[in-house]
């Protein structure tokens, strides 16, 4: 199993769901380049080239089979890495997915929340307060990570590393548009949030959800679910409902070798 985070999110955030599926398979969280330990990417942070690093790591991983797990913004990038490579995945988990089916993610008036959030988050990190905006997911994760966390994930390199991430938003998801990847047969579990947070009010929420079930829809193996519990922040606030897809995914595949 291999993690992959959402906008500016290190490897301690998966640590609840790691935690709970470990002892089932082998798991691997990393940090994007740029945040946590990993070094400055120096190039442009297009999707495809993040995807490229996710392939790269995945290669020195071994063979497979691999099942990607990601959120948020990193729900699209782990659908492009195992299109890339459809064979050597046994499954794919999205939470909370950005997805390029919804409209209003191409819309102006969610570049202005992106400038709006990176402003005030560069600016909390400029003077060492964004990690108290984030306090409720640091005491919720384990100590280690949550220290991890608190000294790597709210600097201003990681704001940094954001902004860059943000610069190709748009021509990513309409690239994606225009091209979505072919998970052949795949199985893939879309799981949506059922609670409203920060950014997302209702009308937000809503849109979301409907393009989870879109996109899970689209896929021969799609599977829908909603976590009634969990809010956008998934990874911490919804970790048990991820783990058991995750699981459900582990015994599938499990089964599909015995009949095999």
């Amino acid at each position: 199993m291999v993690f992959e985070g959402g906008l500016a999110a290190s490897r301690s955030y998966w640590a609840l769901v790691q935690s709970a599926v470990a002892a089932r398979a082998t798991t691997v969280v990393y940090d994007r380049s740029g945040l946590g330990r990993s070094p400055r990417d120096p190039g442009a942070r297009t999707l495809g080239r993040m995807a490229g690093d996710l392939a790269d790591l995945l290669g020195h991983l071994g063979p497979g089979p691999f099942l990607l797990v990601g959120h948020s913004w990193g729900g699209p990038l782990v659908r492009l890495t195992a299109a890339a490579a459809p064979e050597r995945i046994a499954g794919v988990v999205l939470a909370d997915p950005t997805d390029e089916s919804c409209d209003l993610l191409l819309e102006p008036s969610m570049r202005r929340q992106e400038r709006i959030g990176q402003l005030v988050s560069s600016g909390l990190a400029h003077v060492g307060l964004l990690a108290h905006a984030y306090r409720e997911v640091l005491a919720a994760l384990p100590s280690d990570a949550a220290a991890d966390m608190r000294e790597e994930g709210f600097t201003v390199r990681a704001m940094r590393t954001r902004a860059a991430e943000l610069v190709s938003v748009v021509a990513d998801l309409t690239a994606l548009r225009e091209s979505p990847p072919h998970l052949a047969d795949v199985p893939v579990t879309v799981i949506s949030a059922g609670r409203t947070s920060v950014g997302m009010n209702a009308r937000v929420r809503e849109l979301a959800t409907a393009s989870h079930a879109h996109r899970a829809a689209r896929y021969p193996r799609g599977r829908h679910v909603i976590g009634p519990q969990a809010d956008h922040m998934m990874p911490v606030t919804g970790p048990d409902v991820i783990a058991a897809e995750i699981l459900r995914l582990i015994d599938g595949a499990a089964g599909a070798e015995e009949s095999g």
